[in-house]
């Protein structure tokens, strides 16, 4: 294990120790003025933009990341969302005073309201698959509600993992931030201590222990899940269209992304059309030879190689389905002729694979979406305001986008979190501030009126 922390915190300082001189911290206050988060605020900004060129070195290491790609999801996506926040952060912070005439029936003179305060010492686990934008987002969004902040990176993406450890105590404050590196180990023994807030990002399997961990503390969780998100395509929509946003969503990242369409369902028809565009958009993409191809990424490691590549198995490969164990390569995949029985079906694919499932109607495709998981996003490609309508109150998922899949994450303003298995809590934004702060209640009676 490395630890990145404060000054003269050594490898061999145990995590109690780590996580008790962060509280002695946040007890001084040291955290809680706005100056101090402004402050930090732009040092994190700085972080990301100055370190471009190592950031997208470590992704390439660990993913085979695209620098474009790089660039645009875990350094651009991360400075919009600290720019919006420190745009309106005193906004955000300042008391909520109350309607004098929801007083009725106290003193005359009495006001109340609501202020933030923080939460205190949060710690955030983060996920390999955007080891950037996935650990500094929760941490701009926990520093700007004024706590101190434990890191840990995700151990596979290791070039990352290492390069967070540098860059955080030589850009943040090292007496309130600081970065544990490791494995399962270090994570169960930090998930020993007592955290005011934990936040974690990753599959439901680890989010159980999380949660488990942290009631013996009785310590409140964000678990940013993920699940079989759904996209529904209707009759008579545009599938050239539908299919451009349909791959440059899904093969992003080797869908190695919680949000990332998962299958399609549509009727028959629309399937055959969706099938032949669909090919065409990945070769717009990637080229006739995508693994060659600088703009697609790779597999994380041969284990979750394996376990997706032995999902290829389910319906018919209408395109692709090419594999290099030894490159940890797979080619964009649409499968057709998939049921809800196939083993494509029966968990989160997070992989480059499509399985289109043929339903008859929107009635057929409610219930197939209401038969599973309530998953993290759903999508629809329609035209037809009734559909929309009934997609939206018929159904139930973290977030629903049309026309364009995963882009409501571009939104600070929109909360982004699952529901049910996908996940607890929600973040970005004001979210955040609300996320790791508790909202007070004042309430002041003068003395005099009684």
């Amino acid at each position: 294990m490395s630890t990145a922390t404060t000054p003269d915190v050594t490898p061999a300082e145990a995590t109690p120790d780590l996580v008790a001189r962060l509280r002695a911290t946040f007890a001084t206050g040291h955290t809680k003025p706005l100056a101090w988060r402004q402050e930090q605020l732009t040092r994190l900004r700085a972080l990301l933009t100055e370190n471009r060129d190592a950031i997208a070195g470590a992704l390439y290491s660990d993913l085979r990341k695209p620098g474009p790609e790089a660039n645009a999801v875990e350094v651009d996506f991360p400075v919009r969302e600290i720019d919006h926040t420190l745009a309106h952060l005193p906004q955000w912070l300042a008391p909520q005073q109350l309607d004098p005439t929801a007083l009725a029936g106290l003193p005359e003179g009495s006001t109340a309201g609501t202020q933030y305060e923080p939460l205190g010492t949060v710690l955030v686990i983060a996920p390999w698959n955007y080891p950037v934008q996935l650990s500094l987002v929760p941490v701009a969004g926990a520093l700007a509600a004024g706590n101190a902040v434990l890191l840990k990176p995700s151990e596979l993406a290791p070039a990352t993992s290492r390069l967070l450890a540098r860059l955080v105590p030589a850009y943040l404050d090292p007496e309130a931030v600081a970065v544990v590196e490791g494995g399962v180990p270090e994570t169960t023994e930090l998930l020993a201590q007592r955290f005011d807030h934990v936040f974690y990002t990753g599959n439901g399997t680890v989010g159980r222990i999380v949660m488990r961990a942290a009631a013996e503390h009785l310590t409140p969780v964000t678990l940013e899940l993920g699940g079989k998100s759904p996209v529904f395509v209707d009759r008579d929509t545009d599938v050239a269209a539908v299919a451009a946003r349909l791959a440059e969503a899904k093969f992003r990242n080797s869908g190695q992304t919680c949000v990332a369409p998962d299958y399609v369902l549509t009727d028959p028809a629309t399937a055959r059309a969706l099938e032949v565009a669909l090919a065409e958009a990945v070769e717009r993409l990637f080229g006739d030879d995508p693994q060659a191809s600088p703009a697609y990424g790779r597999m994380i490691n041969q284990r979750h190689f394996d376990r997706v590549a032995a999902l290829l198995d389910s319906g018919t490969t209408a395109f692709g389905g090419r594999t290099d164990r030894d490159d940890v390569y797979i080619a964009p995949t649409v499968l057709t002729g998939v049921t809800g029985d196939d083993p494509v079906m029966r968990e989160e694919i997070f992989g480059p694979v499509l399985p289109v499932v043929e339903v008859e109607d929107l009635d057929e495709a409610i219930a197939f979406i209401n038969d599973r998981d309530k998953p993290l996003a759903l999508y629809g490609f329609t035209e037809n305001e009734t559909t929309r309508r009934r997609l939206a109150a018929e159904t139930s998922s973290g977030g629903l986008g049309f026309g364009l899949p995963m882009a409501h994450l571009r939104v600070p303003e929109l909360p982004f979190g699952g529901v049910g298995e996908s996940g607890m809590g929600s973040y970005h934004g004001p979210h955040s501030l609300t996320t790791f702060s508790h909202r007070r209640a004042r309430l002041d009676v003068p003395l005099g009126s009684a």
